[in-house]
């Protein structure tokens, strides 16, 4: 238990007061849109050493998982299989450890929250695909990261106005 929380206020989720206790700090939309930049970097680079790395029947199981996430239950874990399989096509270990820890940031139940968000992605998951079947790792990696922002500036713009609303709220 000890651990968890050292690691939660390593990464600014908690602070621990010593003799006084442990508060939750949260995200701020700040913190998100940064999260989400830093995401976008290594997915971008992911994607753009998969362009370079892909086998054929690794884009296969790409365009499979793509159209999988059409009619999918769980949207949300459809397109974690997506992406998951674009970082394996890199073939590195390390890459992939750092994406693990960096797509934390991205919630559960994120297209519960932006469904409008769910339509744009399938579209720039379908750029992808092309981009990465023609070879194209620059197209790749520029889709990619801009795929991740967009996602992260809807975030950062939600949390905003939670944060807006909850300033004006009356208190109780």
């Amino acid at each position: 238990m000890r651990e968890a929380l050292l690691e939660l206020s390593y990464e600014g989720l908690v602070a621990i007061t010593p003799r006084s206790g442990i508060t939750v700090v949260g995200i701020t939309p700040e913190d998100a849109v940064d999260s989400f930049a830093i995401l976008a970097v290594l997915a971008g680079k992911a994607a753009e050493m998969a362009t370079a790395r892909i086998t054929s029947a690794e884009l296969d199981e790409l365009r499979e998982l793509a159209a999988a996430i059409d009619g999918a239950g769980d949207v949300v874990a459809a397109n974690r299989r997506f992406h998951r399989a674009v970082n394996l096509a890199t073939g590195s270990p390390r890459l992939i450890t750092h994406l693990r820890q960096a797509v934390r940031v991205v919630p559960g139940n994120y297209f519960e929250v932006f469904p409008e968000q769910e339509q744009r992605s399938r579209r720039e998951h379908a750029e992808l695909l092309d981009a990465i079947a023609r070879g194209d790792g620059h197209a790749a990696r520029t889709i990619t990261e801009a795929h991740v922002l967009t996602a992260g500036e809807a975030l950062g713009g939600w949390l905003a106005e939670l944060e807006a609303h909850r300033a004006v709220a009356p208190s109780h």
